[in-house]
């Protein structure tokens, strides 16, 4: 099929087949804070579907950057494991990218002891208070540094364990989209007020990254084009927020929105699953919290095809590095309008969780609509043993299944 969604993208020595790829989506795949058996075979999975470039989710750039206890730390160990994984995804035609990530504020990774976490400034910890966590930080400027220092090498050993790309997480509410954040960010020093100042810690971790990796390494940054809330970040910001980020050498930009501490459906757009986010939280005071205050912390926003579209233009005109558009681009003609309005790749998530294969067969002219419904079970089902998944799909759940009796969640990649 000739459609604009298959041709090529290059930008560096990056080169893909298509302009699809798949957006982070959290897999919960990790033992012992290890990719195991199940990220190689998802990411694979993906790679075989057909997407030019597939990403694994949330690598935490140090022990303190996990939002909770299970998550994958980029250390020195954690280089072999990932090898394995691009090495599967690069044998099926595809790239892979790993997005680097530190939570700040937003954590209950009870491992942080009553010190707790740290974050632009202090604060109240919601997420967190039910593990004794129940208050943020303010950041030190030596932890800056630090962290700073970790995003950097966390970096180099990506590209160490095969990635053709990294994308620093500067969006959703996580440490450094934190700092960009009006709503967040209270600080008095050179690392508050002003947008210039609140994006000073993002931009140093994007300076010491491109640093790192030299000029032409494919260095992405994912942003948020609007906070989804009352006196946060919101498009006029985020415009300059892309300018300055272009500026100091992000190839290219990734284009999201919403906080997971206060806003998270903002992001994904549908239902709200408060019964299985219920059921999957082993914490009992935490699912008496979610079945009182649920329906209050977690507001629903309808969801519409290509719901970022019209704030993403804004950014569309203002640069001109290349830009991946998420949200709400599930069919063939959704891609095609994507293009059609600038944007140099789409970016899927649930669509693909549904159907692996969706991009094949909507380039062989089996599809042109995605099967995937914004029910939002996949969000909690990343919390299950062996990890996310479509719960609409049988088969899919009847493999986890199997996958989890023979324990392959509890075997790190090799």
């Amino acid at each position: 099929m000739s459609h604009p969604a298959f041709e090529p993208f290059s930008i560096g020595p990056l080169e893909l087949r298509n302009r699809i790829i798949k957006t982070a989506t959290y897999e919960g795949m990790v033992v012992n804070e290890h990719p195991n058996e199940l990220l190689v075979r998802h990411h694979a999975e993906i790679a075989r579907g057909g997407v030019g470039m597939t990403t694994v989710a949330y690598c935490a750039v140090s022990e303190e950057g996990r939002t909770f206890k299970n998550e994958m730390v980029m250390r020195a160990s954690t280089v072999a494991p990932l090898r394995a994984l691009t090495a599967a995804v690069h044998a099926e035609g595809a790239k892979a990218m790993l997005q680097l990530c530190h939570c700040g504020g937003f954590s209950k990774n009870e491992e942080l002891g009553f010190r707790g976490p740290s974050g632009p400034s202090f604060g109240f910890n919601a997420y967190g208070v039910l593990k004794g966590m129940p208050f943020i930080r303010a950041m030190p400027k030596e932890e800056i540094a630090r962290v700073t220092a970790d995003f950097r090498r966390s970096a180099s050993r990506a590209f160490e364990a095969g990635f053709d790309a990294v994308e620093i997480h500067i969006g959703h509410g996580y440490l450094l989209s934190q700092f960009v954040s009006p709503a967040l960010n209270k600080r008095r020093d050179e690392y508050g007020g002003s947008l210039e100042n609140r994006l000073r810690f993002p931009l140093e971790v994007v300076a010491a990254v491109r640093a790192e990796l030299g000029r032409d390494a494919p260095l992405f940054a994912k942003i948020n084009l609007d906070d989804g809330i009352a006196r946060g970040l919101h498009i006029d910001e985020a415009v300059r927020c892309a300018q300055a980020l272009e500026g100091a050498g992000v190839s290219v930009l990734v284009l999201s929105g919403g906080l997971v501490s206060r806003s998270a459906l903002y992001l994904l757009r549908g239902e709200r699953p408060l019964r299985a986010m219920i059921q999957v939280e082993e914490n009992r005071l935490q699912k008496l919290a979610i079945a009182a205050f649920g329906p209050a912390l977690v507001p629903t926003t309808p969801f519409e095809p290509l719901f970022f579209l019209p704030k993403a233009k804004r950014v569309r005109e203002a640069v001109s590095c290349p830009l991946v558009y998420l949200g709400g681009a599930t069919s063939l003609a959704d891609l095609g309008r994507v293009r059609g309005e600038g944007f140099d790749l789409v970016a899927m998530g649930r669509a693909l969780l549904h159907d692996p294969e969706l991009p094949q067969k909507y380039q062989r002219g089996e599809l042109r609509e995605s099967g995937c419904t914004p029910c939002n079970l996949c969000i909690t089902e990343m919390d299950r043993p062996g990890g996310v998944l479509c719960a609409q799909q049988p088969w899919q759940m009847e493999r986890r299944e199997r996958e989890v009796a023979e324990g392959r969640h509890l075997r790190a990649a090799r």
